[in-house]
């Protein structure tokens, strides 16, 4: 069953489904095939399986004890005869624990990104996940923030030049 065979119900049992997930309030052998790959800014390689993606969920929740991950906007599937599903999602957690090689900083991040699906027979054969990495960075206190003083010198150093606030 393709994106564009999914009828909207299920599509929205599918998208719910992955995140609860995400958050451990479900289990990824609802939503994905058993050879699920995913990608993501965190995974440093694809990962392969339910049960490989189930341990990087786990790493997040460790570091993100409160995590909540919930859809956001309606989900979209594919035109006729295509097999793929964006899932708009937001996850909100205090990070408390180590996090891609980054210490706990006990503060509350907000992010918002999407996950790509190439879907099979009702369930995500593989995922993409694209959200802003380096937001996530500016709000944990690891990169300066938009529009600051700091983050104009550190592009300016890089050769992007200066950058202000409402300049367009």
């Amino acid at each position: 069953m393709t994106g564009a065979e999914l009828d909207r119900a299920q599509l929205e049992a599918l998208t719910d489904h992955w995140a609860a997930a995400w958050d451990g309030r479900g289990a990824f052998t609802r939503c994905c095939t058993p050879d699920v790959g995913y990608e993501d800014p965190l995974a440093v390689d694809p990962l392969d399986g339910a049960g490989v993606l189930e341990r990087h969920a786990e790493r997040l929740r460790r570091a993100l004890p409160d995590v909540r991950v919930e859809r956001r906007g309606a989900p979209l599937a594919g035109g006729p005869g295509e097999g793929f599903a964006c899932l708009p999602w937001r996850l909100a957690g205090t990070h408390r624990g180590e996090l891609a090689g980054l210490p706990a900083t006990d503060r509350f991040v907000v992010v918002h990104g999407i996950h790509y699906a190439e879907l099979s027979d009702g369930l995500i054969r593989r995922a993409r996940g694209f959200f802003d990495l380096h937001g996530v960075a500016a709000q944990l206190g690891f990169a300066p923030a938009r529009g600051s003083l700091a983050e104009s010198t550190l592009l300016m150093l890089r050769g992007f030049g200066l950058r202000r606030r409402g300049a367009g």
